[in-house]
């Protein structure tokens, strides 16, 4: 059997997988596999990267399908009015898309000792689930589950019998730990969440950076920052010399928001609105396809593959303000000020309904309640 297979979606799960093995004692590091899906995420070059700091015995490219991908599931999404019929429908896609999607699965998960799953909402999900495969799920981002419960919102209406259908009698797939082979499911804060699953397992992401040596910090770097000297540069306009007008620096975190044109109208008014304050400086989401470059070209832009985090890990580094829209701020150390704009502020370019998740879960679940007592 081998130790440890991680699946990452995204440049901060790979992070995360980075700060499990560093946190593991020497003897037992280079021992895990690292697989990076395609699916939502151009890694480029990363993997060769990752392969280089020696952290990871093997790093595996994995070609995940959507469903659309496979045109023969459309006729099970579609809607019979009827809550019995509709719920065949679904048992049916969930079986129909973990054999379609198990083509493609690059490696046999049943060889590890211990399979850990990042946004298991993903195919991956169905295809473990389905193939009777136990595994460890792990939150998308920082605190997601606190700011939108993608399992909650996602099966809205139903929502426990649903979970019971998934957790218990497997026939449908429910993700964020209410799989029946998911075995836990690790957040940052389970007090903060407002509906924790059974499931859930604390594990603080700021703990597991607090026991980092600057030699880990430096395999992390290593891996992450294709360009050091760039990013160093950049950190050195941020010190800056503390002269003129805009002596305050003010570094805005994009989101990969609504259409292009409009997150672009976003981020025009953040930066026209903080620019007053002080100097602005762009960090894009690593999965935000809008050329800040080329949209803001008078502003210093951070390489947006490099997740936030790692700005913690240089001394000096320091700005007055970081200002988002969704992005959750608590794992940022180099800032006086965070601003999370939220939901308030989105009510102005797009339906509330569409980014109030949260409130949305909440109505319904008190329609099924009083449906229940009924």
């Amino acid at each position: 059997m081998k130790n440890r297979i991680y699946v990452c979606h995204t440049y901060y799960h790979a992070y995360v997988a980075f700060l499990k093995e560093l946190n593991l004692p020497k003897e037992k590091r280079g021992q895990a596999t690292l697989v990076l899906s395609s699916m939502s995420n151009n890694f480029e070059d990363f993997g060769e990267r990752v392969k280089s700091t020696g952290l990871f015995e093997d790093v595996i490219p994995f070609d995940e399908k959507r469903e659309d991908f496979f045109p023969e599931l459309a006729k099970y999404r579609v809607d019979k009015g009827n809550i019995v019929f509709n719920m065949w429908q679904r048992i049916l896609f969930t079986r129909k898309y973990a054999r379609l999607e198990s083509k493609y699965i690059p490696v046999n998960f049943r060889e590890y000792d211990e399979v850990y799953v990042f946004c298991d909402s993903d195919p991956i999900g169905y295809y473990l689930n389905q193939y009777r495969i136990k595994y460890h799920a792990l939150e998308d981002g920082l605190n997601c589950l606190v700011h939108f419960d993608a399992a909650r919102y996602d099966n809205r209406g139903h929502f426990g019998l649903k979970a019971f259908l998934s957790n218990k009698l497997n026939l449908i797939f429910v993700q964020n730990g209410y799989g029946k082979y998911c075995i836990d499911m690790e957040v940052n804060d389970i007090a903060a969440i407002q509906m924790p699953c059974p499931k859930y397992k604390e594990v603080p992401r700021q703990k597991l950076v607090d026991a980092l040596t600057q030699e880990d910090k430096n395999i992390i770097l290593k891996a992450f920052v294709r360009d050091m000297d760039g990013l160093k540069q950049k950190i050195e306009e941020c010190k800056g010399d503390g002269k003129g007008e805009k002596r305050d620096k003010v570094l805005v975190l994009t989101d990969p928001l609504c259409t292009l044109d409009v997150r672009e109208q976003i981020f025009k008014d953040i930066v026209e609105e903080y620019e007053k304050q002080g100097q602005i400086f762009i960090k894009p989401h690593p999965r935000d396809e809008l050329d800040y470059y080329k949209v803001f070209p008078e502003y210093p832009i951070f390489d947006g593959t490099v997740p936030m985090e790692m700005l913690n890990f240089f001394e000096g580094l320091r700005f007055e303000i970081v200002v988002t829209v969704f992005t959750d701020l608590k794992g940022i150390r180099f800032a006086d000020k965070l601003v999370r704009l939220g939901d308030e502020f989105m009510d102005k370019y797009e339906d509330p309904e569409i980014h109030n998740q949260n409130k949305r879960i909440g109505i319904l679940e008190k329609e099924d309640a009083q449906i229940h007592k009924k």
